[in-house]
């Protein structure tokens, strides 16, 4: 009996760590929280729900302090899971582990690992955190595997454009536009270069495909707006960026444009008010 009541209050011991554990992650305490959950979690039995839970939030933990590679081997534990394969592609990196960071990206997108796909997926993730020059290594990888593939080109176009090399950019969104000609998002930003360059005319048909295939992304919109005020066309100018701003009312570039478009047809206090507008969007 009394063995009995040892082993309850044992347990019941732990079950308040791991609670306690919780409580404290969700309160952004990760310090703290490591101390109760990795104490729940010598005793709580692999594979079971309250350790799989414990270990993945010691792994969150440890990430959300920035530290790496405390974070890595409990992760590691839960390869399987969604969550930790995604704090292992950035742990890894921080870590200078790139292969591994790939292996666990492809893992969180179901690819093979070494694939052109699962490169191509780490590049894509790799440049949402700013990993510039990892991702252009695994993009540079997928391409080498499968020079066809979508999308590639476009992201290092992005990348090109990101640094001002608007030649080189175009050239990616043409091999990128030949191999997918329906992706609007190749069409704006090669628009984009083009109007970087003020390459006015250039940039207008680009803008146009964007906007019918896809009308409901004011991005080119605007910039459509723009091409067509520095080609002082007041009246298309006016009404791309009426057509945008009904999709993003507070979007500060489109109402300043619509502002001088308006004072460019000669409607100078409706213009001063749009200006008026546009400053109030900025505070």
């Amino acid at each position: 009996m009394l063995s009995f009541l040892l082993v309850a209050l044992a347990l019941g011991t732990l079950a308040d760590a791991h609670q306690q554990g919780v409580a404290l992650y969700k309160q952004q305490k990760y310090a703290d929280a490591i101390t109760a959950l990795q104490q729940a979690a010598h005793s709580e039995i692999p594979g079971s729900p309250d350790y799989n839970e414990s270990v993945l939030m010691i792994g969150q933990s440890y990430f959300m302090l920035s530290q790496a590679p405390k974070a890595i081997p409990w992760l590691e534990k839960l390869s399987q899971v969604n969550e930790a394969n995604y704090m292992l592609g950035y742990a890894y990196l921080q870590t200078a582990q790139q292969p591994q960071s790939e292996a666990a990206f492809a893992r969180l997108f179901n690819l093979p690992p070494g694939s052109a796909a699962a490169h191509l997926m780490a590049g894509q993730m790799m440049l949402k955190k700013e990993y510039e020059a990892p991702a252009i290594t695994e993009i540079q990888k997928a391409l080498s595997l499968n020079p066809n593939l979508p999308e590639a080109h476009f992201l290092l176009a992005e990348t090109e454009i990101f640094h001002g090399q608007l030649d080189a950019a175009i050239k990616d969104l043409d091999k990128e536009l030949s191999l997918n000609p329906n992706f609007s998002q190749a069409w704006y930003r090669r628009g984009d270069a083009y109007s970087r360059q003020e390459n006015w005319s250039a940039a207008v048909p680009d803008l146009q495909r964007a906007i019918w295939l896809n009308p409901e992304f004011s991005g080119p919109y605007i910039l459509l707006g723009k091409c067509y005020y520095k080609q002082k066309n007041y009246s298309n100018a006016e009404g791309i960026l009426r057509r945008g701003l009904q999709l993003d009312p507070q979007n500060f570039s489109g109402t300043y444009l619509l502002g001088q478009t308006l004072i460019g047809e000669g409607r100078t206090e409706e213009g001063r008010t749009m200006l008026q507008h546009a400053r109030a969007l900025q505070k």
